[in-house]
């Protein structure tokens, strides 16, 4: 039997700008009710459950029932980093266009992309990771955790031995759609944004993907990689956040 990839139609449920949107506002990892996906997409509740049902059908989405409640997520990482991926797609020429919204201005300083930290927040810590010799880019878009690396993640509490490799290792290099730069992404990266949010460095927002760094974040990334709110700025600015002036 001849079996080919269903391109075609993945793309055909990507491109209605309502189930975008919806499979957009489960990007972070957390499975959210239908009303919710309704509100985020701007379509009545009876629409969404036609979208919702085809996500379904094209294995892009899972729901999980919970009494009489059903709540939807992405079926897995790979959605999450094909919505990440297609975003990074074409829109490279200089448009007018209105200013970004504050929840679009905090979406892209700090965000989950699925499972791990994205956004300039993200893409300047991955780079100072880089620079300090923590994390070396390798083949295949992946990073590898030097031994300095693995003695700083353990002195943070982060046992990097002891993380399952997933299909491109135990660090992957995911390119951010907003900056247009790789971020850490991969077992490492997953278990690194759990850490920070126990560790109360950085904070989830309750009802978007907008990550926020906490007044002892900043001290502490400060302390540890050099990490400033004035450095972000440098990142944003096309600056390397690991050179010296």
């Amino acid at each position: 039997m001849d079996v080919q990839p269903s391109v075609s139609a993945t793309a055909f449920l990507i491109a209605d700008p309502a189930r975008a949107a919806m499979l957009m506002a489960l990007a972070d990892g957390r499975a959210r009710p239908a009303g919710e996906l309704a509100y985020a997409a701007g379509v009545t509740p009876q629409t969404a459950s036609s979208h919702l049902a085809k996500l379904l059908d094209g294995g892009l989405i899972a729901v999980e029932k919970e009494g009489r409640h059903r709540y939807y997520r992405l079926a897995d990482a790979q959605v999450a980093t094909l919505l990440e991926n297609l975003a990074t797609v074409g829109a490279k020429r200089t448009v007018r266009r209105k200013l970004p919204s504050r929840e679009a201005q905090r979406l892209r300083f700090a965000r989950c992309c699925y499972d791990h930290l994205a956004g300039q927040v993200g893409v300047a810590i991955t780079q100072r990771l880089t620079s300090q010799g923590f994390l070396a880019t390798s083949t295949d878009k992946q990073f590898e955790v030097t031994p300095a690396g693995a003695a700083w993640f353990d002195e943070l509490g982060l046992d990097v031995a002891a993380l399952k490799p997933g299909r491109h290792g135990i660090a992957r290099q995911c390119l951010d759609w907003t900056e247009r730069q790789h971020h850490l992404a991969g077992p490492l990266g997953n278990a690194f944004l759990s850490l920070l949010c126990t560790k109360g460095w950085l904070r989830r927002a309750k009802a978007s993907r907008a990550i926020e760094v906490t007044p002892q974040g900043w001290r502490d990334l400060n302390d540890r990689i050099g990490l400033t709110p004035e450095s972000i700025k440098e990142v944003d600015m096309g600056t390397d956040v690991g050179s010296t002036k």
